[in-house]
C-alpha cells in the first residue's frame, strides 16, 4: 500500500504515481487559496474592526477629556487632588472592556498623574519618542490626534488629547494583541477546519482518483517488472476503462509485440548472448574479449556430389539437418559461430547454464548430430523401399538422389584460448570466434575422412573431460599422433566412445583393443608387425593404416604421420 503512494525505487531513483503527484498539487493549490482567502478576510475584518475601535475610543477620549476638565473645577474648588485624580482612574475603568486597556494622563516630562489600567501603575511614561511627537504636533497647533506607543513592555494603538486644565496629554489606547486576540483565534480555527477539510477531500479524491487510475498503476507496476528483469512483456488490459489510459497501454503492448518479434527475428540470425546484451545495453558495439572455450566443427561428406545432385532442392536438405542440429547444440549451452554452407562452427563456454562440463557438452552435441543424421538416414531408407515395392524399380536418376540424400556427418573438436566478440564496421558486423583453435577443429573434422570415425577430438578435450567430469561415460581411443599441414608440432588425435556402445558390443571393444596394440607397434617402428595386426581388425578405421604399414617404416620414425593436406 505504502509504494501505491510514494513510489517504489528503481536504480536508485524514486517513481513517484501521477496521482500522488495530483493530489499533492491540487490539495497544495486548495489549502493555499482557501487559506489566502482567510487571510485576505480577516485583513479587512481587522481594518474594519480597527474602524469601529477607533469611533469607540474618539467617543471614550472625549467623554473622558470632559471628566477631567470637571474634576478639575472639583479640585479647584476642593483642593482634593488625590480624590480627582481618583475619580478620573475610576470612570475611566468604567470603560474599559480588555484587561489591558489603558487611559493615561502624562505631563511633558513624562510623568504620569493618573493611569486607570488593570495593570502595575507606573510613574513615567517612558516611551520618549511618542513624546516628542505630541509635543511636537501641540507646537504647530495640533492638539490631539493617534498615534502606536509602547508601554509596561507591550504596544499599544490609541488616541491623544492635550488637557490644558490638566497641561497633560491624556491617552486612550488598546494593547495589539489582546485586540486582535478574538481574530486571530477565529483566523486559527478557520484554518484547521480548512486543512481537516483539504485532508480529508484529499484523502476521498485519491480514493476515487486511484481508483480510476488504476491501470496507470497496472501499467507501470508491470513496466517496473520488465525493466528489473530485461524482458519485454503484454501488459493485462482485461477489465479496464475505454479511455487514453487504457490506449496508451494498448499502444505499449503493440510496441512491446514489435520488440519482441524482432528481437524474435534478431536472435535467429545473432546469437542468444549477443541479443540478450544488444537488449541489455542498446546497443551493438565492435569488440571481443578472450576467452577459453570448446569449439566443434561439423561438415557433410560428399556435399559436392550431393549438391550437383539436388540442385536447388539441396537447401531444403540443409535446412531438415540443421533444423535438428542447432536445437541439440543449444540444449547443450553451445551457440553457433557460423554457418557456411555444410559446414556448421558451434562454440562452448560462452556461457554455461547446466553447469556441465563445455567439452563433455561438446561431445554429447556431436554424437547428437551423428544420431539426427543417422535417423534421417533411416527414414530415406524406409522411403527408398516403399518408392521401390510400388514402382519395382527406380531409375538412375532416383538411385543418384537416393544416395545423395543419405548424409554422413564429420565432426572435429577442439578447445582452448580463442578471441569471442563482434567484428566488422559500425555499418555491417558480424559475431566470430578467431583463433588456432578454431582451425584445428576444421583440421580435425577433416581427418574424419581420413580414419573413418565420426567424431574425433583434441588433447585438450580429453583431458578437460577426465579433469573435470566425474562421471563422462566416453571410452578415449587414441587414432594417431598427426602434424597436420600449417602445424610444427604433432598432437595426439582421439575417437571418444560411447562407453555403453563399447560395453555392449564385444566384438567392437576388442578390435578396439587390437587396434591400440597395432598402434603401438606402429608408434615403435614395427610397421610389419602392426600391419600384421591391423590386417585383423574389423574397423574401418585400420584400413588407413593397413596401407601405411604396407611399405617399409620411414628413417628416422618419431611416430609423427605428417598429413600434406589440409
Amino acid at each position: 500500500m505504502l509504494k501505491h503512494i510514494i513510489g517504489e525505487k528503481i536504480s536508485k531513483t524514486r517513481i513517484t504515481p501521477i496521482t500522488t503527484k495530483i493530489i499533492l498539487i491540487f490539495a497544495l493549490f486548495i489549502l493555499v487559496s482557501n487559506l489566502a482567502s482567510n487571510y485576505i478576510n480577516l485583513t479587512y475584518n481587522r481594518s474594519g474592526l480597527v474602524k469601529f475601535i477607533r469611533e469607540l475610543l474618539i467617543r471614550d477620549l472625549k467623554q473622558m477629556h470632559t471628566i477631567c476638565n470637571t474634576q478639575h473645577e472639583i479640585y479647584q474648588y476642593s483642593q482634593d487632588f488625590q480624590g480627582s485624580i481618583e475619580n478620573i482612574e475610576r470612570n475611566a475603568l468604567g470603560q474599559f472592556q480588555n484587561k489591558k486597556s489603558v487611559f493615561l494622563g502624562v505631563k511633558e516630562d513624562g510623568t504620569i498623574i493618573f493611569q486607570a489600567s488593570n495593570i502595575q501603575k507606573h510613574p513615567r511614561f517612558l516611551d520618549q519618542e511618542t513624546l516628542d511627537l505630541m509635543r511636537e504636533n501641540r507646537e504647530q497647533k495640533t492638539m490631539e490626534g493617534s498615534l502606536p506607543f509602547n508601554f509596561n513592555g507591550d504596544t499599544y494603538f490609541g488616541l491623544y488629547k492635550y488637557n490644558p486644565k490638566w497641561a497633560v496629554y491624556i491617552i486612550r489606547g488598546e494593547e495589539y494583541n489582546e485586540f486582535y486576540a478574538e481574530s486571530t483565534r477565529i483566523f486559527r480555527t478557520i484554518s484547521l477546519i480548512i486543512i481537516i477539510i483539504t485532508l480529508f477531500t484529499a484523502i476521498l479524491g485519491g480514493i476515487i482518483l486511484n481508483h480510476i487510475t488504476r491501470f496507470v498503476r497496472v501499467i507501470t507496476d508491470r513496466i517496473m517488472a520488465m525493466t528489473q528483469s530485461q524482458q519485454m512483456g503484454i501488459i493485462d488490459l482485461k477489465g479496464a476503462t475505454n479511455d487514453n489510459i487504457t490506449f496508451l497501454g494498448m499502444a505499449f503492448n503493440s510496441l512491446s509485440s514489435t520488440i519482441n518479434n524482432l528481437l524474435f527475428i534478431f536472435r535467429k540470425f545473432v546469437n542468444r548472448d549477443i541479443a540478450e546484451k544488444a537488449y541489455r545495453e542498446r546497443e551493438v558495439r565492435l569488440e571481443g574479449r578472450q576467452l577459453e572455450l570448446t569449439i566443434l566443427f561439423s561438415d557433410i561428406k560428399r556435399f559436392t556430389f550431393i549438391t550437383e545432385t539436388l540442385g536447388n532442392d539441396i537447401i531444403k536438405l540443409l535446412n531438415v539437418h540443421y533444423d535438428n542440429t542447432i536445437k541439440e547444440i543449444i540444449n547443450n549451452d553451445g551457440i553457433i559461430g557460423s554457418i557456411i554452407g555444410d559446414a556448421l562452427l558451434a562454440v562452448y563456454g560462452v556461457f554455461n547454464e547446466t553447469g556441465a562440463n563445455k567439452s563433455y557438452q561438446a561431445v554429447l552435441s556431436a554424437y547428437r548430430i551423428q544420431e539426427l543424421a543417422a535417423s534421417l538416414r533411416e527414414k530415406m531408407r524406409l522411403k527408398y523401399e516403399q518408392i521401390y515395392q510400388e514402382k519395382g524399380s527406380l531409375t538412375e536418376a532416383e538411385e543418384k538422389v537416393y544416395q545423395a540424400v543419405l548424409i554422413e556427418i564429420g565432426v572435429g573438436i577442439d578447445g582452448g584460448k580463442v578471441f569471442y566478440g563482434n567484428i566488422g564496421s559500425q555499418e555491417r558486423m558480424t559475431n566470430t570466434v578467431i583463433g588456432d583453435n578454431v582451425n584445428s577443429a576444421s583440421r580435425l573434422e577433416g581427418l574424419t575422412r581420413i580414419y573413418n570415425v565420426p567424431v574425433i577430438i583434441s588433447a585438450y578435450v580429453k583431458e578437460e573431460i577426465e579433469r573435470d567430469t566425474d562421471k563422462h561415460d566416453l571410452i578415449f581411443i587414441e587414432i594417431d599422433t598427426v602434424l597436420v599441414k600449417g602445424k610444427t608440432i604433432g598432437a595426439k588425435i582421439y575417437w571418444p566412445v560411447p562407453k555403453h556402445t563399447y560395453d555392449n558390443d564385444r566384438e567392437f571393444s576388442e578390435a578396439l583393443q587390437s587396434f591400440s596394440t597395432g598402434l603401438n607397434l606402429y608408434y615403435s617402428g614395427m610397421w610389419e608387425e602392426a600391419h600384421v595386426v591391423f590386417g585383423e581388425i574389423p574397423l574401418a578405421l585400420a584400413d588407413v593404416f593397413k596401407e601405411r604399414t604396407l611399405g617399409d617404416c620411414p628413417e628416422k620414425w618419431d611416430g609423427i604421420w605428417k598429413m600434406t593436406s589440409k
